[in-house]
Formats: structure tokens, C-alpha cells, sequence
């Protein structure tokens, strides 16, 4: 397959193609400079472009505007009734923009300073601001993003500045994918047809959200292996938007960026200038499995830190301790986590501050003295003379009313003078948009890591912005989108000052996962619900956008305490958390030998399977609907089923699974059963023997032989 390639342009500067290995994207300026989407989908030659730019556009009725789903980067005002992705106000409160073309640039991919990153940006004006739409091909994913400056004396104010629209050939029948949730029963799969008018998801919460992760794909037909299938995710981790718009006619619009309203996102100053989040988009002909497979390699190749590199099996000790800790306590869980292979110890909230409840301390990030006399840096030593790593847990955008920070500066939380404080959790929200926070936190948390050999650090955000006012600052409403970008500039420089430290993002569970945060952060924590038959709904709609490499499963205690009360045998907890990146939650000390003994065995499974589960090709063989479940991994010669029985009935054989990603010539040996199989495999043996009865799983390996 040919490489992604250097953006190409037509004779005067006016259509430009952008080509991968098996797509391409065209767009065409025209005489009066409206910029108009040519082509998105199977890969085309610049010819092919430039016939496509040469072929007139029928006029409609007045009552209908001409540019009207067509346009690439549509903008507020004259002939144009689709939604904007641009809405701007100057300061003598006029509106609309009226855009005139400037430049284009070409980057070669060998000048873009990271592998197969193919630019193109092209230059727009009205008046003082200056407008940058910026295209590069990554593989098969277009990413997106848009640059607004002010170059005049006066503050023009962006109401509304999304990343992107795309635009979608003309068809019949769209259907529309997204994930939706709520807490504990995040990331679930829903596909519906996509009626007249427009389908809005999105965030007013501050963070991304467990009500819907930022992604959404349309398709006519496909299924899991076959048909086009085009798909869109944006990299925010605040409030966001995208609307997917039906027009009249057969043509689909999407549109996304920060924010969830028009109501004002930032206020550009002379000179000022804002790039919006990425807005990534990607065409498959391989159906919804082969759309997934490409991003998690695009992701892995070009979002997630050090992506090479496996994840450890970690123990967590939350659902061991809750509060109630001590350094003693967490040395003796940790000799029980090293003896099952454990590679990465993590203590909790609890360590620190005034911390016994949640009630107080957050804030105040020093080990408590009572729990850890000596700080942390003894249990670190021993942790690590176990042969495991250390991690802790922060919320460092939190704060309680019960705090030494909150006594010293209650003008540092979000806030609407003259109203109530509103309090989750016994917690505020610190306005981390605020230099004076932002330097704070820095100094806090890079002492803190200097302070004892930590190597991971579990960054949670535990509620949702409700009082965000900033009573001092002319322009309080921008907190929304700098309270983001001061976050993102934080990890930033944690990371480079520390780089031996891994970072996961958790928010209640799954609720700031995004291509934002998974940039800064090395895997993120999917869903408080740790259930492991749940989990198998929650682990496939993840796997729509996001890689195994990334989606941190624990096996925690049964019966699940927590959540259902649901009772589960430990293998079917720890097949089921093998998916992912695999962790440990459960209490330890209450563990029999026996189950030990067992957790060892899985944990020293896992550890073998590991490459082809973080780093493989997943397949989704098939959905957790209620009876045989599956997914498989292939990396190399190696291939791996887990598979989940969730309920037999009436004596129904177990049905065979047909696998999928391997060399039809080759011939493969099952490692459980001793079967050879040739060609295209279909397992029924090692399935039927291995499954049996309510909530059993299993573990099949194959090797090309």
C-alpha cells in the first residue's frame, strides 16, 4: 500500500489533495473564495481532484443558500444557514465574516518534525483576524485544526470556534454510532438510523464526560468487517460540542470543538491568538472492526506516550483500605501484590493532608504525618525492593472547603459571588485558569515527585463544573477553555521535568477520556464499575475509538460489593479484565491461599499475552449480547481469544467462533487443546471444553507454525 504523501496541489493553487495508504481528501477554492469539500473516501489521483472541482454546481431557490453543505470550514453570515463553525464579534459588537484568501503552505512529511505527519494550511483574512485551517494526513486519519488571530488594536470575541466540519458524500439511509453513559455504565455502543435535522452530543460539564465520549462514525451498511464506515473524534477535555446535521438533501455535516454553547469562549486581545483542539476524522472500507483497528494504531503511533511500551500489572489500594491507611497496612498489601506478580503498587486517597474521609484535605498534598512520619519515600523504597514500581493517587484540581489551602485562599475555587458555593463530594473546584493555582500546583506536585521515587501518579477529577464564575477577571467565561489548557500545560511540564513518571487519567471512572488527554496521560481509567460482566459492554463500546493499550480493567473482590452485589468466579474476573491493561483491586489480605495461587497463574498468563492484547490488531469477534462473547488479538505469528460465556441455556452447545486477521495459507497450533488448524481457523474444541455453565471465560493462544 502506498505511504501517506506529501498534500498535493493543482496548477495555480486552487485544489488540494491529501492521500494516505487507502484514502484521500480533496478541497477546492473557488473563483470567489469559497472554500468547498471535493472528496473525502477510497484514495484518488489529483486529476481525479481536479475533475471533481471542474464539474458546476446547480443553483437552487432562493429560499435554499448555494453554499449550504458544501462548504469546508462554513463561517457566520452571508448565504449560509447550516450550522457555523465560526461565529465572531468585534468590539463595536458587529458579526458574520466576510473571508478572503491569502497563502497556502505544504509541509513534507520529513519537515513536520514527527513521522508521517503530511501538512497543509491554508491562509484566510477578514480584517484584523486571520483564519488558518490546518490539514495533516496521519496514515488514513485527517487531523483538523483551525488558528484564529488578531493582528488589530481592538479584542474580538469568538462566541463560537469549532475545530471542523466535515462533510459526507451524498447517500441514503446514514446510520449514526456514538457512545453514551453515565456513571458506572460508561462508553456503551448505540447505532441508529440518522433522521432530517441534526443529532447534538457533547459535554456542559467542564470535563469530557461519562454521558458521551467524543466520537461518532456513519455508515449505510457496513458490518464488523465490511463497508464504509466514516468516523470522527475530537481531542478535548473540557466542555465540546459536535452536531451531526442531516441536511435537505442527501449530505451529512459535522461539526465539533470546545465548548457547548455559543454564549463566548475566549476574548483574543491584539496579538492574541487560539489554535482549537484537534478534530481527527478517518474513512475505512473495513467495516466498523478495520475503522477501530485504524485508530488504535493511529493513536498508538502518534497520541499515546511511549506507546511501545507495555503497561505493568498494577494493584490498586482503594477497594483494599478506602481511608482507612497506614504505612504498615500498605507494606503488608504490597508483599501480597509482589508474591502474585504484580509490577506496579499504587496507594490511594488517604495519603495525605488532614485525609481520613472526604471531607477534608484536598489540597493540601503532603503525606500526612500520622499515617507516613517519614513521607513516602520509605514505603517507595520498599515497594520497590519488592521488584515493583510505586504510584500514588492526586486530585490536584480539587479542593476542600476543609483544607489549609481553602483557609488561605477561598478566591481560588470557581465561584458566582452572591450565590452558594455548590459542593460535590465536599469538594470545590479550583479555577485552575488562574496563574497564581497553576503555579501552585506546580510547585506542589513537582516537590511531591521529588520528594520520594514515584513512578506513576493516578490523576483523578471527581465532579463537574457548576458555580464556574471568576468575579475579578474581565472575561470570566473564558475559564471554561483555559481551565483546560492550563491542565494540559501542567501534565506538559510534569512530564518533561519527571519523565520517569506514567500518568493515568480517571475522572469518577471514565469521565475525561479523549484524545486530548490520552496525548498527556498513559492509560486512563475506564469505569468505577469493576464489575466484570459489566465491564464487557463497557470494554466494547471503548474499543470502537480507543486501544486496549489504554483501557485499565481491574479484577476486584466478589461478590461486587461496590456496585451490584453480583457474585463472579476469579477466572471470570480476570479474563475479563485482561482486555485491557490489567489490574489488581481487590483486598488482598482477604484472599485464601488457593485464590493466590490463582491470581498468580493469571497474572503470569497475562504477562505473556501481553504484547498481543496492548499492542496487537483487535478483532471483535463477537459482541457481549448475552451469550458467547469474544475479542482476539493477532501480533506477528501470535494470536489471542478471550472469550466470555454469560448465561447457557437449554443445552445449547457453546457456538464455534471463526477467527479472524490470520494468513489463510498458514497453519496454526492451539497451545490448550494441542489442535492444528489450517486456513481461515474456526475453534469449537478448545471453546466447548473450556466453557461451561453461567459466567465462565476462557483463554485460547495460537502460534503460526
Amino acid at each position: 500500500m502506498p505511504e501517506t504523501v506529501k498534500p498535493e496541489t493543482a496548477a495555480g493553487g486552487r485544489t488540494w489533495l491529501l492521500s494516505g495508504p487507502a484514502s484521500s481528501y480533496a478541497l477546492h477554492l473557488t473563483e470567489a473564495d469559497e472554500l468547498v469539500h471535493l472528496h473525502w473516501g477510497p484514495r484518488i489521483a489529483l486529476a481525479d481532484a481536479e475533475a471533481l472541482a471542474a464539474v458546476p454546481f446547480e443553483g437552487r431557490a432562493s429560499f435554499e443558500a448555494a453554499l449550504d453543505g458544501r462548504e469546508e470550514y462554513p463561517v457566520e453570515g452571508g448565504p449560509r444557514f447550516v450550522r457555523p463553525a465560526l461565529s465572531v464579534r468585534t468590539a463595536a459588537g458587529r458579526r458574520g465574516t466576510e473571508w478572503t484568501f491569502e497563502s497556502y503552505e505544504i509541509q513534507d512529511p520529513q519537515d513536520a518534525g514527527d513521522a508521517g505527519g503530511a501538512g497543509l494550511r491554508l491562509r484566510f483574512r477578514d480584517g484584523a483576524l486571520v483564519i488558518t485551517l490546518h490539514y495533516r494526513m496521519r496514515g488514513d486519519v485527517v487531523e483538523r485544526r483551525t488558528t484564529l488571530r488578531n493582528e488589530g488594536e481592538e479584542p474580538l470575541e469568538l462566541l463560537r470556534a469549532d475545530s471542523a466540519t466535515w462533510t459526507l458524500p451524498e447517500r441514503d439511509d446514514w446510520r449514526l454510532s456514538h457512545l453514551h453513559g453515565r456513571w458506572a455504565a460508561e462508553s456503551r455502543l448505540v447505532r441508529a438510523p440518522l433522521t432530517y435535522g441534526e443529532k447534538v452530543i457533547g459535554s456542559r460539564r467542564g470535563h469530557t464526560g461519562h454521558q458521551y465520549l467524543p466520537w461518532v462514525a456513519l455508515d449505510t451498511d457496513a458490518t464488523e468487517e465490511r463497508g464504509e464506515v466514516y468516523g470522527c473524534a475530537l481531542g478535548w477535555s473540557g466542555s465540546w460540542r459536535i452536531a451531526v446535521a442531516q441536511l435537505p438533501d442527501p449530505r451529512v455535516q459535522i461539526t465539533g470543538g470546545a465548548g457547548h454553547d455559543d454564549s463566548g469562549l475566549l476574548r483574543l486581545a491584539a496579538g492574541e491568538s487560539f489554535t482549537t483542539p484537534l478534530f481527527a476524522g478517518l474513512w475505512s472500507d473495513a467495516g466498523f472492526g478495520g475503522a477501530s483497528r485504524a485508530w488504535h494504531a493511529y493513536q498508538r503511533a502518534h497520541v499515546i506516550p511511549d506507546a511501545e511500551r507495555d503497561r505493568p500489572v498494577l494493584f490498586n489500594s482503594w477497594e483494599a483500605t478506602f481511608f482507612d491507611i497506614s504505612e504498615e497496612q500498605q507494606a503488608t498489601l504490597a508483599r501480597r501484590a509482589a508474591a502474585i506478580g504484580v509490577e506496579l503498587f499504587v496507594v490511594d486517597d488517604g495519603w495525605f493532608g488532614t485525609r481520613t474521609g472526604d471531607h477534608a484535605g484536598l489540597g493540601d498534598w503532603w503525606p500526612n504525618p500520622d499515617r507516613f512520619p517519614n513521607g513516602l519515600k520509605p514505603l517507595a523504597d520498599y515497594v520497590h525492593a519488592l521488584d515493583m514500581q510505586f504510584g500514588i493517587w492526586v486530585e490536584p484540581e480539587m479542593v476542600n472547603p476543609d483544607s489549609d489551602l481553602y483557609r488561605a485562599h477561598p478566591d481560588w475555587v470557581q465561584f458566582q459571588p452572591g450565590r452558594k458555593r455548590t459542593e460535590f463530594r465536599n469538594q470545590l473546584m479550583l479555577n485552575l485558569a488562574r496563574e497564581d493555582v497553576q503555579e501552585y500546583l506546580w510547585e506542589r506536585l513537582d516537590g511531591l515527585l521529588s520528594s520520594a521515587p514515584i513512578d506513576y501518579v493516578k490523576w483523578d477529577f471527581n465532579r463537574c463544573f457548576t458555580d464556574a464564575g471568576w468575579p475579578d477577571d474581565p472575561y470570566p467565561q473564558r475559564l471554561w477553555v483555559d481551565h483546560v489548557r492550563a491542565l494540559y500545560a501542567l501534565l506538559d511540564r510534569l512530564r518533561a521535568a519527571h519523565p520517569g513518571v506514567a500518568f493515568e487519567s480517571c475522572s469518577g471512572g471514565g469521565g475525561r477520556i479523549d484524545l486530548g488527554i490520552l496525548a498527556r496521560t498513559d492509560q486512563v481509567w475506564t469505569s468505577d464499575n469493576t464489575d466484570p460482566l459489566d465491564r464487557l459492554d463497557i470494554q466494547h463500546g471503548f474499543s470502537q475509538i480507543h486501544p486496549a493499550r489504554v483501557m485499565a480493567a481491574w479484577v476486584t473482590d466478589s461478590p461486587n460489593t461496590q456496585l451490584n452485589g453480583r457474585i463472579s468466579s476469579l477466572r471470570f474476573r480476570f479474563v475479563s479484565a485482561m482486555a485491557g491493561v490489567l489490574g489488581v483491586g481487590g483486598d488482598l489480605s482477604e484472599w485464601t491461599e488457593e485464590e493466590l495461587a490463582e491470581a498468580r497463574r493469571w497474572v503470569g498468563l497475562y504477562k505473556e499475552i501481553r504484547p498481543l492484547v496492548q499492542r496487537g490488531d483487535q478483532y471483535r469477534l463477537r459482541p457481549p449480547a448475552g451469550g458467547l462473547s469474544a475479542v482476539q488479538y493477532v501480533r506477528g505469528d501470535e494470536t489471542v481469544v478471550l472469550a466470555w460465556l454469560q448465561a447457557q441455556r437449554y443445552g445449547e452447545p457453546v457456538p464455534a467462533l471463526r477467527l479472524r486477521g490470520l494468513d489463510p495459507t498458514a497453519t496454526y497450533e492451539c497451545r490448550e487443546t494441542g489442535e492444528v488448524h489450517r486456513g481461515a481457523v474456526l475453534l469449537h474444541h478448545g471453546l466447548r471444553t473450556g466453557l461451561r455453565g453461567d459466567l465462565d471465560a476462557t483463554v485460547i493462544r495460537l502460534r503460526r507454525i
